[in-house]
């Protein structure tokens, strides 16, 4: 029986967009709230912006873990950690994956140009900036020369691009810049991607270990990087807690993003503490951690239309 060759959703692995559309939308819903408008062209172009940019990031990624090595020696690969494996599968779309990950970065780049028609011109400044970043993120976090994931600073670079890079540039799409709320709110998105990261390396350690990509779990071992989960998940919270004291008022309304952690954060971190070397075991808590983070992102939308419909700055 043939196979039928992955589709273009499953190449850009779309199911995790909501890592990059939490952050857009919520600095988007923050700036709209604090200029008490909303500039809709803004908010579609920076959506294709930040789609075009994880989505080549999706696709170097898988290209380079695979071609690097990591990818064919990884026996506990699973669809919450690792690469997508497509590129084993079916070799042949390697070339359909290059032209995917480069057309994925013009569209974005073209995003960009036309937004300098819907924004003030002293923000164009962060527009390029945070374009030619998150470019460079979305190759060389796995690809030669700078290979980020390999040299001790990929969990920083994907919690920067996925929390204040992305919630600034949600801003800027609304006429705002670094305000003092917006910078407020800048490290909590990538903090819940992050997570993910830190969860998906434990499960993956022997093969980043084997393969020279030198995470937190390859580095420190699967102890210490259990409690640095943990660690940013608290600070996660704490932010968000911070957050709504500064919103004052119906800031208080943000806090609903919270109640995944209070339902699902004790479990995963029993099983992460216990069973941080177990990779099989560890499937179920990345499985929770993902759940997780999506019910995280949804809510904390939520809660912030619901302070820009009812709650005023």
């Amino acid at each position: 029986m043939n196979i039928k060759d992955p589709n273009i959703f499953q190449m850009i692995r779309a199911p995790f967009f909501s890592s990059i559309l939490s952050p857009l939308i919520s600095g988007t819903l923050l700036a709209a709230s604090i200029n008490h408008s909303f500039n809709w062209w803004g908010f579609l172009l920076v959506t294709i912006i930040g789609l075009g940019l994880h989505s080549a990031t999706n696709v170097y990624n898988d290209i380079y873990d695979t071609l690097q090595g990591t990818d064919r020696i990884n026996r506990h690969r699973n669809e919450f950690s690792g690469g997508s494996g497509l590129i084993i599968q079916f070799p042949h779309i390697l070339p359909k994956m290059y032209w995917l990950a480069r057309f994925s970065l013009l569209a974005a780049f073209l995003a960009s140009v036309a937004m300098m028609l819907v924004i003030s011109r002293e923000l164009w400044i962060w527009i390029w900036l945070l374009y030619l970043l998150s470019a460079f993120f979305s190759k060389f976090y796995t690809a030669v020369p700078f290979k980020l994931a390999s040299r001790g600073v990929g969990e920083i670079s994907v919690w920067f691009a996925f929390g204040p890079m992305a919630i600034l540039i949600g801003s800027v799409s609304q006429n705002l810049g670094p305000h003092p709320l917006i910078l407020a709110a800048m490290p909590i998105t990538g903090i819940s991607t992050l997570s993910i990261l830190l969860l998906g390396q434990l499960i993956d350690y022997q093969a980043d270990k084997d393969s020279g990509k030198w995470g937190a779990a390859a580095r420190l071992g699967t102890g210490p990087t259990a409690w640095i989960y943990l660690t940013v998940q608290i600070i996660l919270i704490l932010n968000v807690i911070l957050l709504a004291v500064l919103l004052k008022g119906l800031g208080f309304l943000i806090l609903i993003c919270l109640i995944p952690y209070l339902l699902l954060l004790p479990k995963i971190a029993r099983i992460i503490l216990t069973d941080h070397d177990q990779p099989v075991t560890l499937q179920k808590a990345a499985g929770m951690n993902v759940q997780l983070h999506l019910l995280f992102s949804i809510l904390l939308v939520i809660g912030l239309l619901l302070f820009k419909l009812l709650g005023t700055i």
